[in-house]
């Protein structure tokens, strides 16, 4: 019987030694660093003698001055190796890593994963007394506009988009969002907006909206808007319930980058539509929500869209209400995707009528509460430029939640996880149906392999230590038997 008690405790601590080995390979396999790879800059004391300033920089690296905007919204906020932070773009501290658009080139470029260092914050102040970088003096001949250097809002002559002051809070009552929060809320992921401009000034959008631009301008801001449904968008994207009357974003800690395309007039032009594409690009954000005054049809729109896909964005916008060709990515490797969203109301009707087979998935676009420009308050819009809103917020918690995943895998995991519609038989009028936030960031999506892990040789790794230990319990018990059988025979 002794022996019998000495081969199990040998089982035991195998068994043991196998679930050590285990816990090791798990952590040899942790998630990759969600920090992304992005193109940086680190300043120097001075360059050619002279001190370092955006401006310079950007004249430098980017070709124009008033690129030193872009330079600028990329940085604000985030926390530098030095404990400080970029205020003021003529002040810049030896050591800083900045970093720089997409198109960057030249001596003291770098691309990789930004050297670890005091965690960034999304918070994106601008320095006092400006609206951000000034501009360069001599003519631009880049095509993404720089915030205007006078700080003014300039929203003259401009209407507000009709909305009602009735409120139903159906749309996020649906959405449930908040069953996400605790595994996503959104944090470091930049949304661009793409329409009338978000108005900064709110409450509740406080600290999340970068300066952006106005590309209707040349050289104006994004953080101004008089028509109110790109305040409307960033809302139900990002905002904070200050108090019970303001609905909570989906996800309210990602950082809102406005780019506005539509003047005063109203009216928009395509070349504007695919300048903000390219604008919110370089700036570096990872989902891009289109409203609906972009034209997917408008051959300069294509092309934009085309360059949104080939950086690994994620391209959210209204489906078509007629025929249209669709861009794909200039390059085979290219892991950028567009998603299109159809808007429903609380009856699952459309706001709209949509080309067959053109909608990937639908969200509330009917009756929605949203924040107005200015003291407007909580107002209910309909349109699927709000629906659009919704699933460019859920890409948002996607995005922070799984980091390692590149925008395909994404728009495929909002898909995957969307409730159908239509009772036993799914209507595919309504594609994968619709969208659940909560699901996107908690439900497991098979197939899904995280970009740059090998999933095969990790979990083959993990199986066969696995295996091991059941052998050992296995042949433990095996001997256990063959002893007892002989004790019994003897």
């Amino acid at each position: 019987m002794a022996n019998v008690w000495r081969l199990l405790a040998g089982v035991a601590v195998a068994c043991c030694l196998v679930m050590a080995m285990a816990g090791t390979s798990a952590a040899r396999q942790a998630p990759p660093d969600p920090q992304a790879y992005v193109k940086y800059y680190v300043v120097a004391a001075a360059y050619q003698d002279q001190p370092e300033t955006l401006t310079a920089i950007a004249t430098r690296l980017l070709g124009s001055g008033e690129r030193s905007a872009e330079i600028y919204n990329l940085n604000a906020g985030r926390v530098q190796p030095d404990g400080a932070s970029l205020t003021d773009p003529n002040r810049l501290n030896r050591g800083w890593y900045l970093v720089l658009p997409w198109d960057a080139a030249g001596e003291g470029v770098k691309y990789g994963q930004i050297p670890a260092g005091p965690k960034p914050t999304t918070k994106a102040p601008t320095p006092t007394g400006t609206s951000g970088p000034p501009a360069s003096p001599s003519p631009s001949p880049s095509r993404s506009p720089s915030p205007s250097p006078t700080g003014k809002k300039n929203t003259a002559g401009c209407t507000a988009v009709a909305a009602s002051s009735s409120r139903s809070d159906w749309a996020q009552l649906r959405m449930a969002a908040d069953g996400a929060w605790d595994l996503s809320r959104g944090n470091g992921v930049m949304v661009a907006v793409v329409d009338s401009g978000v108005d900064g000034d709110l409450e509740q959008l406080s600290g999340r909206i970068a300066v952006g631009a106005d590309v209707t301008a040349g050289n104006g801001r994004g953080d101004t808007d008089c028509h109110g449904t790109g305040t409307a968008m960033a809302s139900i994207i990002a905002a904070n319930a200050g108090n019970a009357r303001t609905p909570a974003g989906l996800a309210p800690d990602a950082t809102i980058l406005p780019v506005r395309m539509v003047g005063a007039s109203g009216k928009s032009r395509a070349t504007d539509a695919a300048n903000a594409i390219e604008v919110a690009v370089s700036a570096g954000a990872s989902v891009v929500a289109l409203g609906s005054h972009v034209d997917l049809s408008a051959p300069a729109v294509v092309t934009s869209l085309t360059t949104a896909l080939n950086h690994d964005v994620l391209v959210v916008a209204g489906a078509p209400t007629r025929p249209v060709t669709l861009p794909s990515p200039g390059e085979p490797a290219a892991t950028g995707a567009l998603l299109l969203v159809g808007g429903v109301g609380a009856d699952n009707q459309f706001v709209e009528e949509y080309q067959p087979e053109a909608v990937d998935v639908v969200a509330p676009g009917a009756d929605v509460t949203s924040l107005g420009p200015g003291d407007a308050g909580p107002l209910s819009y309909t349109g699927t430029r709000f629906a659009v809103a919704f699933a460019a917020g859920q890409a948002a918690l996607v995005r922070a939640a799984y980091p390692e995943l590149n925008a395909t895998q994404v728009e495929q995991r909002i898909r995957d996880t969307a409730d159908a519609l239509g009772g036993d038989t799914p209507d595919d009028r309504y594609g994968a149906g619709m969208i659940n936030p909560a699901a996107s960031v908690a439900r497991p999506v098979e197939d899904e392999r995280p970009v740059g892990v090998d999933a095969e040789n990790g979990g083959g790794g993990m199986g066969a230590l696995v295996l091991l230990g059941l052998a050992l319990i296995g042949g433990g018990a095996f001997l256990t038997l063959q002893l007892r059988r002989r004790r019994a025979l003897s």
